[in-house]
């Protein structure tokens, strides 16, 4: 009997090792696997984020959103661990599960982020193509700016008109301390934009003004810091209490009072019943990048120009050293008046 040959008579000393028998190891933690099916989550009640604070999320639930809590409520949540990276901002509506009664200790949770119909966005300079989300679904940009006190740039507020056209927000101007300077030769690189302006001094609010153009709107202020933004918000909604900081006299800039982006409802004074609007203060800034709005983004917010660029020769800058721009030979042959060159350059200076 060869060695290699195995002898039927012999019993296989690993016979008890053959695959069918060898037994499974059980689970330690005793659990199912994981499936990649979540839950529907079908009880959960909409709300509007209005503050966010080092991971947690404020979110007001309006009586409309919650059938079986008709109460208006304001509800702490966190972020659910699907969401880590997306970007949950000011003005989203958000789906909200858990313990969203808004009782003291009580802390929900974030199951999903619904579309947004407008995204306000900056990057840290021009250079960075990495966008920063501000607000969601905010329908105007009051842009605050002061006469004198620090001195307006037109730059920014340039750069703050791109950010808003490139949103598709429409853009407001609110003007300062104009007991201390003249703002019309400001105002006047703007006037072709047809842009609304109002125009306030400390004992000259135009309160009723602004609060009837915020009225069943969502407004986002910005500005730089010092020129009374924080101010202006706290006449309009007493309540809020943002600080109010003051401007260094021998730089001329503002401090930083505002350090945290926050959404205000803003009541109209004898109007129960009258729409509400919100308004969203957000922290001043120096600087504003626009690395990541592209010239369509910009000429999307001249729809008085749109058809006359649509005959522009493939590539146009529609700069001056632009050779054979449709706008040039616009204005050359009289469909565009004087205003309509006006908004032409304003145009060609937001593209630069």
């Amino acid at each position: 009997m060869s060695w290699l040959t195995p002898d039927d008579d012999v019993d296989d000393p690993y016979a008890a090792y053959a695959d069918h028998e060898v037994r499974q190891r059980p689970n330690p933690k005793a659990n199912r696997p994981r499936t990649k099916r979540r839950p529907e989550h079908a009880d959960a009640v909409t709300g509007m984020v209005t503050a966010v604070d080092r991971g947690r999320y404020t979110a007001l639930v309006a009586a409309a959103d919650d059938p079986a809590d008709p109460r208006e409520r304001t509800v702490l949540a966190s972020r659910a661990r699907e969401l880590r990276r997306t970007p949950i901002v000011i003005g989203d509506r958000v789906q909200l599960v858990g313990d969203t009664s808004g009782d003291a200790g009580s802390l929900a949770r974030i199951v999903a982020v619904a579309d947004r119909r407008t995204l306000l966005r900056r990057s840290a300079d021009d250079s960075d193509r990495v966008e920063r989300v501000m607000v969601a679904n905010a329908d105007q940009m009051l842009i605050v700016v002061a006469a004198a006190n620090p001195e307006p740039r037109v730059r920014l507020v340039d750069r703050y008109l791109v950010a808003a056209y490139d949103a598709g927000i429409t853009p407001l101007i609110c003007i300062t301390k104009v007991d201390l300077a003249d703002p019309e030769p400001f105002l006047s690189h703007f006037a072709a934009l047809e842009v609304p302006v109002f125009r306030s001094a400390p004992d000259a609010w135009p309160l009723a003004e602004i609060r009837a153009a915020l009225a069943g709107r969502t407004t986002v202020f910005v500005g730089h810091s010092g020129v009374g933004k924080s101010t202006l918000i706290n006449a309009l909604v007493p309540e809020a209490e943002r600080a109010i900081g003051h401007v260094n006299e021998v730089t001329g800039r503002g401090r930083h009072t505002s350090s945290s982006s926050v959404a205000l409802r803003a009541a109209t004074p004898g109007a129960e019943n009258g729409p509400s609007g919100w308004v969203i203060d957000t922290p001043g800034v120096r600087s504003f990048g626009l690395g990541h709005v592209t010239p369509e983004g910009i000429l999307s917010g001249f729809t008085d120009l749109a058809r006359i660029i649509e005959s522009c020769p493939r590539g146009c800058t529609h700069q001056h050293d632009a050779p054979d721009c449709e706008l040039d030979a616009a204005i050359a042959d009289g469909r565009l008046d004087a205003a309509g060159a006006a908004r032409v350059e304003s145009l060609r200076r937001l593209l630069a």
